[in-house]
């Protein structure tokens, strides 16, 4: 009779257990990290750009050099090197330096025994060395381009989207402000949705997509 009862109890007890490891389990399927992260718009325009972001490989710039009544005009590509060659004056170091500090330099130098009151233009026409990161649980784990305005939906967009076993609801992004790491649980699923606000990218930024643990 003892022996029938001790079975019983050990049934009551793994009965118990298996219903609390659902419980937890089908908890755990509902991720809602809240809004713990910035949601105004944190992309930058063009007039921003030319004052503090680098140029780098890739960055494709329109020249325009006004003197006299007449104007020449010249397109780049920037590559590893960073050098443009600009009529009158020869090489110039544009890699590493903003749009505003190389049209300074061109037009100083134009200015110092080449030409008379020259004025210069200098357009960033796209920006292809920013970056950022997306790893983890996509389809396409790496670096991919950054564009201004480019939301989280839009990032995990353009790395194939997310695999299966995906965690869709707790994605991190790490950003570097002031020298200092941040990091933001975002709730990207809900945030397509349209249940959350967006997150705007960032140059920089790492993206990564953990394995759902059901």
């Amino acid at each position: 009779m003892n022996h029938r009862l001790g079975r019983g109890n050990l049934h009551v007890r793994m009965r118990s257990w298996a219903l609390l490891l659902v419980f937890f389990a089908l908890a755990s399927c509902h991720d809602d990290p809240g809004v713990n992260y910035p949601t105004g718009s944190t992309s930058f325009d063009p007039s921003t750009i030319v004052s503090t972001v680098a140029l780098g490989p890739g960055d494709k710039l329109s020249l325009t050099i006004f003197y006299g009544g007449k104007n020449a005009t010249a397109s780049y590509t920037l590559d590893a090197s960073g050098q443009i060659e600009v009529e009158f004056i020869g090489s110039v170091t544009a890699g590493g330096k903003t749009t505003r500090e190389v049209r300074d330099e061109i037009q100083q130098r134009l200015a110092d025994g080449y030409l008379v009151n020259p004025v210069v233009s200098l357009t960033l026409l796209e920006i292809n060395s920013l970056k950022l990161s997306v790893f983890g649980q996509v389809a396409h784990s790496g670096s991919i381009k950054f564009t201004p305005g480019m939301t989280i939906v839009e990032a995990i967009a353009q790395s194939g989207g997310f695999s299966p076993m995906a965690r869709k609801n707790l994605v991190r992004v790490t950003r570097m402000i002031a020298g200092k790491k941040e990091t933001y649980k975002l709730p990207v699923e809900m945030i397509a949705e349209g249940s959350r606000p967006n997150f705007t990218m960032l140059p920089g930024d790492e993206v990564f997509v953990p394995e759902r643990p059901w």
